[in-house]
């Protein structure tokens, strides 16, 4: 098990850190997708909210990459997840495997540091707690 999330961590970080390098240095030609999914991008480009998106993903994809912080970075990561399936599930389809395998490498790499996670599971905190 220990070999499978090294190895899901590692591929999560490079596909983090490559689109989120992308975002910036523009070395994957990516086409405007059409429709929705266009417009959307168009109001994200314009705003520049990408750039937090692309920042965000750099530096979530470098952390997985160094092994440091990876539940931060699983963290972060994990709000872009979701943001990713839900445009490709809602707007843009054809770019939907890959997202569920980004996904995949997530809760493989989350399996592996979950002990990090185990307090926000928590259903009640106590009343006289000392955290």
């Amino acid at each position: 098990m220990k070999v499978i999330s090294l190895i899901a961590r590692i591929l999560l970080g490079l596909m983090f850190t490559v689109f989120g390098l992308n975002g910036f240095l523009h070395f994957l030609p990516m086409a405007m997708p059409k429709g929705v999914a266009g417009q959307y991008m168009g109001v994200l480009f314009v705003s520049h909210y990408l750039v937090a998106v692309f920042a965000v993903q750099l530096i979530g994809g470098l952390l997985l990459l160094a092994n440091r912080f990876v539940p931060l970075a699983l963290t972060i990561l994990g709000a872009e997840l979701v943001n990713i399936l839900l445009f490709h599930v809602l707007m843009e389809p054809s770019g939907l495997p890959i997202a569920l395998f980004a996904t995949l490498l997530w809760f493989i790499t989350f399996f592996s540091v979950r002990q990090a996670f185990a307090g926000i599971f928590w259903m009640k905190v106590p009343e006289h707690s000392q955290l």
